[in-house]
């Protein structure tokens, strides 16, 4: 009977194997997500610069703010970690077709920011991210909302329990982000719709190289 070490042992050499195997597209869905970085990161410098305006919101106008700064950042953190932790540990072979389609919706946020100037509502309840993160925190990076669309692209990568995991993460923090007023009723219902269109021409390109994308 095989024990704990030598179960260890045979799906390290099993995930060696695939990461070795797949190494190029890793190392190439790296170079894009660094890209996607930057360019988030420049979009939300040009729109805490810019003129907005500042849109009364049927649901905003009934709720909160409340304080949820705790879920807002440390809710948020969670669902991302586990988004990239999940194919690193346990399916090495799609690791570079979740960061590639996460680089496709944050460049696709990116375009959207810069094109739609809307202000962050000013009782918005004030939020910060821990470390380095501190520096990718915007004001006026509205439409779209981003915590409630990288989860459920959560939900549309991964199959069994944990998708709904990430389905529920998704709802729970489009709420959040409402109830602290940090984004209007518009930025959270247009990230599902948003999503799931990135989601496809993310598959339309990785799918000629890559046999595992889930149709």
């Amino acid at each position: 009977m095989a024990t704990a070490r030598e179960y260890f042992n045979r799906g390290f050499r099993e995930w060696r194997n695939e990461f070795f195997e797949y190494r190029y597209l890793i190392l190439l869905s790296l170079i894009v997500v660094v890209i996607a970085t930057f360019l988030d990161y420049f979009s939300g410098v040009y729109v805490s610069t810019a003129k907005v305006a500042h849109v009364p919101d049927l649901i905003l106008d009934h709720i909160g703010p409340i304080d949820a700064s705790f879920s807002y950042t440390y809710g948020y953190l969670v669902l991302c970690i586990t988004l990239f932790a999940y194919p690193l540990l346990f399916h090495i072979r799609t690791l570079h077709i979740v960061v590639s389609q996460f680089s496709f919706l944050v460049v696709l946020r990116a375009v959207f920011l810069v094109f739609t100037h809307l202000g962050t509502p000013p009782d918005a309840i004030p939020v910060s991210f821990p470390w380095i993160l501190k520096g990718l925190n915007f004001q006026n990076d509205m439409f779209f909302s981003g915590h409630t669309a990288i989860p459920f692209l959560g939900f549309l990568l991964f199959k069994g329990r944990l998708r709904y995991f990430f389905l529920c993460g998704s709802i729970f923090m489009g709420i959040i982000v409402l109830v602290t007023h940090a984004h209007y009723s518009i930025d959270v219902f247009s990230a599902f719709f948003i999503t799931y269109c990135s989601y496809k021409i993310g598959n339309a390109v990785l799918a000629k190289t890559e046999p595992y994308i889930k149709k």
